[in-house]
């Protein structure tokens, strides 16, 4: 079980009323992941979330020709994991830890039962998802105009 206070720390919960907060305090249960570890694989059932409280965590994505390439770094205040809401319920990137991470972690069963008897809480949790996504949408994209950018307009100086 994780704390309202922790909880509190994160941006993206401030719509969330005290009650729904409490409620999601008693969702979550606190971890500490090891660099290396390999958190999520692209293409896997995505079972659960996170909230990051401090480390790093890099996300990737499979490029045929290219292997894994960057997506994005998450860091503190940040949500991994917005797969586990929307079918086919499969990861669509893949989750290295690259630093001693502290984070809340959520199971997708608990946090859809929590959901599915609170219709607040279910609009709130679908909001913050959703600002992750687009988030999510905008690092992929600057990741890729940098990949795929033409190596004239580079050394020109245009943009």
């Amino acid at each position: 079980m994780t704390s309202v206070e922790k909880l509190s720390e994160f941006p993206r919960l401030a719509s969330l009323p005290d009650s729904a907060l409490s409620v999601l305090a008693a969702a979550g249960q606190e971890v500490v992941l090891a660099p290396g570890l390999a958190l999520i694989t692209e293409g896997q059932v995505a079972d659960r979330c996170w909230l990051i409280h401090s480390g790093r965590i890099l996300l990737t994505a499979y490029v045929v020709g290219r292997g894994d390439v960057r997506v994005q770094t998450l860091g503190r205040g940040e949500l991994l994991g917005w797969s586990w809401r929307v079918a086919p319920y499969r990861w669509r990137f893949s989750a290295r830890v690259v630093q001693p991470t502290a984070a809340t972690e959520f199971s997708a069963a608990a946090l859809n039962q929590l959901a599915a008897v609170d219709p607040e809480f279910d609009r709130a949790l679908g909001a913050m998802l959703f600002e992750a996504l687009l988030d999510r949408l905008q690092a992929t994209r600057a990741r890729l105009l940098d990949l795929y950018r033409n190596p004239v307009d580079a050394s020109s100086g245009a943009s």
